[in-house]
């Protein structure tokens, strides 16, 4: 592989994944510059120094395999089925929060008397015959039907729609994704009870060996972690904010820790609020997750909170990203 001093992020190059990949660099502040819509190359002006290149979704993990790539995201699917993790490829984070899906083993709803593997195995002793399983992910099929004992199998490799597949009596089920169900039943398809391969959603992966050696790589990742994740944790809550009189500072903290959901995520912060009269008024700061927003607005209530205001919140920062060190972790592992 030639030597190279750049820098490169894949992206995928087109469908949801695509869509919802530029929407979440963009609420984390890592907007991608694409002046020609046609160009597969890009740049992400808050990082400076790395060069987007927009692949397909298979074609990005071969890259990042290959090192030709530094970094890549994808689904966890197609990692799993091209190799999974190892020397080469280091998940840096596993779930990214969209493109999910499952990868699931479906048999025609005609087949009443199929609702599990051992069914299906059932089945195929009686038929006397290898199973006929279209599917895009091979290797995967394979292991998990070898798992299930069921040895007896010929693997139809497919491109395109598989749904139509047993229908026209070209396999006997088949191996997919299922993000709804709802293109299932609409073709008279059902998934096995115990027949889900693997659970994925979009996932940010490296090349482990620039990691190691290309330091300036390893900051990119740190940027790339530190924004994202901050950006995800951020996500499910909002901030709050009230008005609340009390003796003092400490005073009001103990009235708000006999509440379920308002002590904050470390406990509440609460500064004076100057006033011509009446000087003990506070105000209160907390963030709350938004399925929790209704029964927060209550308990400050309760404890005499008025004022309140509330507004999203773009990033939880921690004190260093669990997945940044879990994948420190991970480099010094391989060392060892």
């Amino acid at each position: 592989m030639t030597k190279r001093n750049d820098i490169r992020l894949a992206l995928p190059s087109k469908g949801r994944l695509a869509d919802d990949t530029l929407e979440l660099l963009a609420k984390a502040d890592l907007q991608i510059y694409k002046p020609n819509p046609r160009q597969f190359q890009a740049s992400i002006p808050s990082l400076p120094g790395v060069n987007v290149l927009f692949q397909r979704t298979g074609d990005i993990v071969a890259s990042v395999y290959a090192g030709t790539v530094d970094f890549g995201i994808t689904g966890w699917d197609i990692v799993s089925e091209q190799g999974g993790v190892g020397d080469q490829i280091l998940p840096l984070h596993r779930e990214l929060g969209y493109g999910r899906c499952t990868l699931n083993v479906i048999v025609p709803e005609a087949w009443e008397d199929i609702e599990c593997m051992a069914d299906l195995e059932t089945r195929q002793k009686r038929k006397k015959a290898p199973l006929r399983v279209a599917t895009k992910f091979p290797c995967l099929t394979r292991n998990f039907f070898q798992k299930h004992g069921l040895e007896d199998m010929e693997l139809i490799s497919a491109e395109g729609t598989l749904e139509i597949a047993p229908l026209i009596g070209h396999t006997d089920l088949i191996v997919d994704l299922i993000s709804t169900g709802t293109t299932l039943r609409a073709n008279h398809l059902k998934p096995l009870k115990d027949g889900e391969i693997l659970s994925s959603q979009a996932c940010l992966i490296a090349h482990r060996p620039t990691l190691k050696y290309k330091p300036e790589a390893l900051e990119i990742a740190r940027q790339l972690l530190e924004f994202i994740v901050a950006h995800l944790r951020a996500m499910d809550n909002v901030a709050v904010f009230a008005n609340i009189r009390g003796e003092s500072p400490r005073v009001i903290a103990d009235l708000m820790r006999t509440q379920q959901v308002i002590s904050g995520l470390q406990g509440p912060t609460i500064s004076q609020v100057i006033t011509e009269k009446n000087g003990d008024w506070y105000a209160v700061h907390i963030v709350v997750r938004k399925d929790q927003l209704t029964q927060a607005i209550n308990e400050l209530r309760t404890i005499g909170g008025s004022g309140v205001v509330v507004t999203s919140v773009k990033y939880i920062f921690e004190e260093e990203p669990e997945a940044y060190k879990a994948m420190l972790q991970a480099l010094d592992k391989n060392d060892n």
